[in-house]
């Protein structure tokens, strides 16, 4: 199924002790460090075209409070309006998702304490609507889990948690197969073949997207969107091209 709807790429930045990082498999043991400052490396994929950066707060996601606002600070005050930018870890009262969307993020992403209460999720969207809270779906084994990505996370099935958080008014759902990330082996596709036939709200995929047959793979089932780390900062995949992929029809 081709989508008539915009695609989406969201390059990933994600941030631990002040580097841009990437985790395999979400396990903080098994991180790799890029050289640059992280709003070097926002401008530089904005400068390829990027219309979203997905910025990730590890130390926050671990800790279950905001740990990078001055990086993440610096990288809205680089990039400017000429991407959208928007924020994940850590983000579990109203106090720190009010904070970082005042900042200029044009998205929050919640995850642990919208699938422990998802009226908490709720009342953000009654707050500042649908179109500026998300929630990531981070599954792995069929449950979507949050606490970092801990292996004694407590979880729920990943399509009882969407059902849930739709029902409150959430429309967006970012999910990663958390077996794949950040490994560059293609994407679960048909965890989001499973999730799509939900009719519950927009998914964008995250996890194991490496080439330019991945990106078609999940936009062809249905996603609006990839967020994509490793592949980009490494290589083998590149900005401009998934871009121009994004903006076709093929």
């Amino acid at each position: 199924m081709r989508l008539a709807t915009p695609f989406d790429i969201l390059p990933a930045i994600d941030l631990r002790g002040g580097r841009v990082v990437r985790l395999r498999q979400g396990d903080f043991a098994r991180e790799t460090a890029y050289l640059g400052e992280p709003a070097v490396i926002a401008t530089t994929f904005v400068a390829a075209g990027a219309r979203w950066l997905h910025v990730v707060d590890l130390d926050g996601a671990r800790s279950g409070v905001p740990v990078h606002d001055r990086a993440i600070g610096s990288i809205l005050a680089a990039v400017g309006e000429r991407s959208r930018v928007e924020v994940a870890g850590g983000l579990r009262d109203e106090t720190s998702v009010d904070a970082v969307l005042a900042s200029g993020a044009a998205r929050a992403v919640i995850g642990t304490a919208a699938l422990q209460d998802p009226a908490f999720a709720g009342r953000l969207v009654a707050t500042h609507g649908a179109g500026r809270i998300v929630v990531a779906i981070d599954v792995r084994e069929g449950r979507a889990v949050g606490h970092g990505w801990k292996r004694d996370a407590p979880g729920i099935a990943a399509a009882t948690a969407i059902d849930r958080l739709a029902d409150v008014g959430l429309t967006t759902f970012e999910v990663t197969a958390i077996a794949r990330d950040g490994l560059l082996e293609g994407p679960d596709l048909p965890l989001y073949e499973q999730l799509l036939r939900l009719d519950r709200g927009t998914i964008i995929a995250s996890g194991g997207i490496a080439t330019l047959d991945d990106l078609r793979a999940v936009r062809d089932v249905g996603c609006r969107g990839a967020i994509v780390g490793r592949a980009l900062l490494e290589g083998p995949l590149d900005l401009g091209d998934a871009l121009r992929l994004a903006a076709s029809t093929d």
